[in-house]
Parts: C-alpha cells; sequence; structure tokens
C-alpha cells in the first residue's frame, strides 16, 4: 500500500463537528467562528485574534497593522526569508511594499538576527522597514528575540511550530502581569503561594503579530483559514480596528467547527509525531544525508521529518516510489524554490536538495518502520 508524503489528521471527531454544522445549517461565520477563538485562546493566552478565511489574508491584515502603527506609506520594505511561502510575495506586492529577501544556513532553515541585519544593510536609499516577517519553517523556531531587538515590528507565522511543549511556570493568583492574565485564571496559585509548573502547548514568540494557518499541510487544520493573533493589549490595540471586518473575510462556521477539535487533539497528535520521529532519528543516524540543527532540542514539534540531499533530488523521489512511499522537495512552494530570492544562494541551494518524508499522526507504525528503513538506505 503506497504511503503518501502527507495526510491531514482526521478522524471521527471531527467529522461529527462539521456533520453537526452542517445539519444545525450553520456554516456561514457565527458562534464557531467565535468559538475557535475561546478554544485558541486557553491554550495560547493570546489578548486578542481574528479567525479569518485565509493566511494570505492574516498576513495582509498583520502588514497594514504594522504599517498603522508607524504611520508607515507604500514603498516601505519587508524583511523575509528566502524560505518563506510563496504566497508572502503577491500579499506585499498587493500592498505596495518591497520585499527584502533574507538566506539560511545549511544547517538550520529559518533566518537568523545576522541574516536581517545584512538584508537591512543592503537595502534600497530611503526605504524604511515596515515590518520582519519570520516563519518557523518546517516547525524549527527561530531565535525571534534577537530579531525583534532589532526594534522593526515583528510579524510571525507560527503556522508549523504550533503545539511545542514546555514547561511554563504557573502565575501567581496575586500576580498583576495583565499579559499572564488568562494563564493565572488557569493556573491558581496554591495556599502558601508557590508557583507551580504545567506542560501544555505553548508558542514562543516576540512577534507583535503572530500568524497560525490552519490550512491542509499546516499543524492545525480546519481545511483551510488562519488565526491572527496578539499576545498583549498594546499590540492588539492594531488588530482590533479591523472588529467590523466584512464575513467575507472571515472564518466560516463549517471550518471553525473542524479546526475546534483539532486544538482539543493537539496532545494527543503531538505525542504519536514523537513517536514517529523518534524511529526516524534513528534512521536518520545511518545515512549521509544531513539533518537541520534545532537551536535547542525541546525547540522542534516532530512538524516533519526532512534530509538535505547529498545526492539528487529527482533519483531520491524515483527510488521511494519504487518503494511505494511519496517524498517530495521540503520546499516546493517556497519564495527560493520560485526563483525570486536570486541573493540568496543557500535557500535556492536547499530549496533543490531538501527532501520530506511521510510524518504525521495518522501514520501507522508499520508504515514508519516502513518509511525509517528507505531512510537508511537512500542512494
Amino acid at each position: 500500500m503506497k504511503i503518501e508524503v502527507y495526510s491531514p489528521t482526521i478522524r471521527r471527531k471531527e467529522m461529527d463537528a462539521v456533520l453537526t454544522a452542517m445539519v444545525e445549517e450553520k456554516i456561514g461565520v457565527g458562534d464557531r467562528n467565535r468559538l475557535l477563538i475561546q478554544t485558541a485562546k486557553e491554550q495560547i493566552k493570546f489578548d486578542y485574534a481574528l479567525a479569518l478565511r485565509s493566511p494570505a489574508v492574516a498576513l495582509y491584515l498583520a502588514l497594514k497593522a504594522a504599517m498603522e502603527s508607524q504611520n508607515a506609506q507604500t514603498g516601505q520594505a519587508v524583511v523575509i526569508s528566502a524560505l518563506s511561502p510563496r504566497y508572502y510575495y503577491q500579499v506585499i506586492e498587493d500592498l505596495k511594499l518591497t520585499p527584502l529577501y533574507c538566506d539560511v544556513s545549511y544547517d538550520f532553515p529559518c533566518m537568523s538576527r545576522e541574516a536581517v541585519e545584512n538584508a537591512v544593510s543592503q537595502k534600497p536609499s530611503g526605504v524604511e522597514i515596515c515590518a520582519v516577517v519570520i516563519h518557523h519553517t518546517l516547525g524549527f523556531q527561530p531565535d525571534s528575540k534577537a530579531i525583534a531587538e532589532l526594534g522593526f515590528p515583528v510579524i510571525e507565522d507560527v503556522s508549523q511550530s504550533y503545539g511545542k511543549i514546555i514547561k511554563k511556570a504557573a502565575v501567581s493568583a496575586n500576580s498583576g502581569d495583565g499579559a499572564s492574565s488568562g494563564a493565572s485564571a488557569d493556573n491558581s496559585a496554591s495556599a502558601d503561594g508557590a508557583d507551580k509548573e504545567k506542560e501544555e502547548p505553548q508558542i514562543k514568540t516576540s512577534g507583535a503579530f503572530c500568524i497560525l494557518g490552519l490550512e491542509e499541510r499546516d499543524m492545525l487544520t480546519s481545511g483551510g483559514g488562519a488565526l491572527l493573533f496578539a499576545m498583549n493589549r498594546k499590540d492588539s490595540s492594531g488588530l482590533r480596528n479591523f472588529a467590523g471586518i466584512a464575513n467575507e473575510y472571515c472564518l466560516p462556521d463549517i471550518n471553525a467547527a473542524l479546526a475546534v477539535v483539532q486544538f482539543k487533539e493537539v496532545q494527543r497528535n503531538l505525542q504519536k509525531r514523537r513517536e514517529i520521529a523518534a524511529v526516524y532519528a534513528q534512521a536518520g543516524l545511518r545515512t549521509r544525508h544531513k539533518r537541520f540543527i534545532p537551536i535547542a532540542e525541546d525547540d522542534y514539534n516532530n512538524y516533519s521529518f526532512s534530509l538535505v540531499l547529498e545526492t539528487g533530488l529527482k533519483d531520491v523521489i524515483a527510488y521511494a516510489r519504487k518503494k511505494d512511499i511519496i517524498v517530495e522537495s521540503a520546499f516546493e512552494n517556497t519564495l527560493a524554490a520560485s526563483g525570486l530570492c536570486g541573493n540568496c544562494p543557500v535557500g535556492s541551494s536547499l530549496a533543490l536538495r531538501t527532501v520530506l518524508f511521510p510524518l504525521y499522526p495518522r501514520l501507522r507504525s508499520s508504515d514508519a518502520e516502513r518509511v525509517s528503513r528507505l531512510i537508511m538506505t537512500l542512494p
């Protein structure tokens, strides 16, 4: 039986939620859109969010908010990685902004602070930076804090990195930190006032705005769509300006119903990803092809398993097909693969040499073993 490179994790619970929305004829924008935002808020602890029809709409509004916060006009520049999704270019062009491309390294697929500084140093004279859009490529988490320290507005795309598990100290019931008010409600202090620790999905982010895509190949899916959120009250004021946006831009209830279940099932799916990734990691030790290196081991959520090949991509794809396993270029739909980043040689090289293997929660253990044997025997 053929093993596909990707399969969305849609189980009975997701199907029941969508069918219920259909039976109740609640498929437009309504209560389930608001329920999705509330469900996500319980996990992410953001201050304000919009549930939108696509990541492209989310990026457009995030850039608009960044521009308005600086009273910036058209003609400004946006810093983006060469391995960002291809749709970034269209959104930036629609806003009449100038893209500044950042290269990456062979060890890590996200842009660094040094890469951002280099791109900014080469910007055209008289052009100001409107925003830096940080894409968490293949689920890897860049050092967004270091990039934010440069002083430019930061937008983080966490579509592929959602669900990383961290140990987060609970907030004391006596805390006056407004940004953590949601956490303090969920984690009441003990009688002696000592902080507790709780393991829960969180996103380490330094961005003013965050985009959480809900497309087919994102960590969570609603069949299409995105959440655009701000973690604190100061930044969320920019998003509240779009509170009255037309329903045609907002996520319909039929999609939101699916996403609500995805949020509730995230722990189960993350555990399955960890189990599969552990099998692949052992196989990866026995191949000459290279893996990307996380900044820290606990900074990776096992969104995917990729290898930077020493041989040709076509040869590996053909070899896998003979074993009824589908693998594909990891960066097929990126800016670099589209030939837009001539000044980013590493990103362009990786787009030609990085392959993605099947890794998703619905993958059976026997199929994961087949893929691991493929990894060990790659030409």
